[in-house]
């Protein structure tokens, strides 16, 4: 794309310092917001643009905004920066080299909304992230965009940061909330959702920092422009990050639609050492495994899902030719069995079940029915995980044994004729 609408820091390198941000033209949104619109006409114009959530679910913002219960307040707004899905890290670069397009969408959100005070939970290990983050809300707060009467008007907002244990599962909003009240990081049980009871039992909005980082430009240049970009149902530019074996990882901001071909072979500078893909995971962990026949599927969010994956939060992990897919799995499902909170028993015994039976796969001690096995323990998961953690662990299992089953095949066949 010709230009870059979230990750400007591209374009203009000091555009993290409060002055080079206003003097390409920031803040002039949340002027334009506050002046110029009421904030029921703040949601409709977020409605009409279709920003869907850039944290992993894609669900429409501002419709989301709209389902906060009427005349009910203190209502509030928390910004999900708990970066913990592996693979994904557009939020820290976001947060670390543009804050001020961040902070600005959370004070056009907050006085669309009508709540006076808005929390940034940050993962515990971004504390030097933070620390930024938080000079870059003393410089807006000194200038009047933050604070009491914002650009004098009534409106007015204070913004506070937390850090967060490292906990995967305090990405889930509700769990997030748990941790931000002081208690240990699980999910709560939904309904009510947290638009209704939410921090502190009062309305709460949920939003991931990319999404947020969206609102400035789509209410400077309105949402006819930002259905421009991407695709009908999927609009607006969508940050990608590339790692696994590429040769160029990083953070690609391309419109929604864009083929997975073109983010690994024209911006990732194709496979290392020349290998073909073998598999893409298209959002870290927790999506399942697509093989390298999707290399041309649209990047967004029906697109992927009709493959058989999702596009989550958007960062995809390429695997090559030598990429041992039983080892894959292993070393995921690990991840999720570690992260459990153990909250609810589908998710603390299956992965728990998971881990073994891979752990005898791939250690070449296991039978050719413990496949079915495996897939059996991780079908069983499916719909009845208290949260999505628990249904995201199945996700490499069940996709590696789709479409990999050979190889799970071949490890244990091998182990048998060594045996005999």
């Amino acid at each position: 794309m010709p230009e870059h609408i979230i990750l400007r820091d591209l374009d203009i390198p000091d555009i993290a310092q409060f002055d080079v941000y206003v003097n390409h033209g920031g803040y002039q949104a949340l002027r334009k917001a506050i002046k110029e619109n009421t904030p029921d006409q703040v949601i409709d114009i977020v409605k009409r643009a279709n920003l869907r959530g850039r944290g992993g679910a894609g669900f429409p913002a501002g419709v989301k905004w709209g389902f906060l219960p009427k005349g009910v307040f203190p209502r509030y707004l928390v910004v999900n920066a708990d970066e913990s899905e592996p693979g994904t890290f557009k939020d820290r670069q976001i947060m670390e080299n543009n804050p001020h397009q961040l902070l600005e969408g959370i004070a056009i959100t907050a006085y669309a909304i009508q709540c006076r005070a808005a929390y940034i939970y940050i993962r515990g290990e971004y504390a030097s992230v933070a620390g930024k983050l938080q000079r870059a809300i003393n410089a807006a707060r000194a200038a009047n965009y933050l604070g009491p009467n914002i650009l004098g008007s009534d409106f007015t907002l204070e913004v506070y940061l937390h850090l967060g244990a490292g906990a995967y599962i305090c990405g889930e909003e509700t769990a997030l909330l748990e941790s931000l009240e002081g208690r240990l990081g699980q999910p709560r049980n939904k309904p009510p959702f947290p638009a209704a009871v939410g921090l502190y039992n009062k309305p709460t909005i949920i939003n991931n920092v990319e999404t947020l980082a969206n609102v400035p430009p789509i209410i400077e240049r309105g949402p006819e422009w930002y259905l421009s970009i991407g695709t009908e149902k999927s609009p607006g530019p969508k940050v990608f990050c590339l790692s696994g074996h590429v040769n160029r990882p990083g953070n690609y901001e391309l419109p929604l639609g864009t083929p997975f071909r073109v983010l690994i072979e024209e911006y990732g500078g194709g496979v290392r050492d020349g290998k073909q893909v073998k598999g893409i995971l298209p959002a870290g962990a927790s999506a399942p495994i697509l093989p390298a026949q999707a290399l041309d599927v649209p990047m967004d969010f029906e697109s992927v899902q009709a493959a058989g994956s999702m596009l989550g939060s958007g960062s995809v992990i390429v695997m090559d030719e030598d990429t041992d897919m039983v080892w894959a799995a292993l070393k995921m499902v690990r991840f999720f069995k570690h992260e459990s909170c153990g909250k609810c028993t589908p998710c603390r015994e299956g992965t728990y079940w998971m881990l073994k039976l891979l752990e005898r796969i791939h250690s070449g001690k296991a039978q050719l029915s413990d496949i079915d096995l495996l897939n059996e323990v991780a079908s069983t998961m499916v719909g009845k995980c208290f949260c999505p953690l628990g249904e995201f662990s199945v996700s490499p299992v069940l996709s590696s044994i789709k479409h990999f089953r050979d190889e799970y095949e071949a490890a244990i066949r091998a182990q048998m004729k060594m045996a005999s």
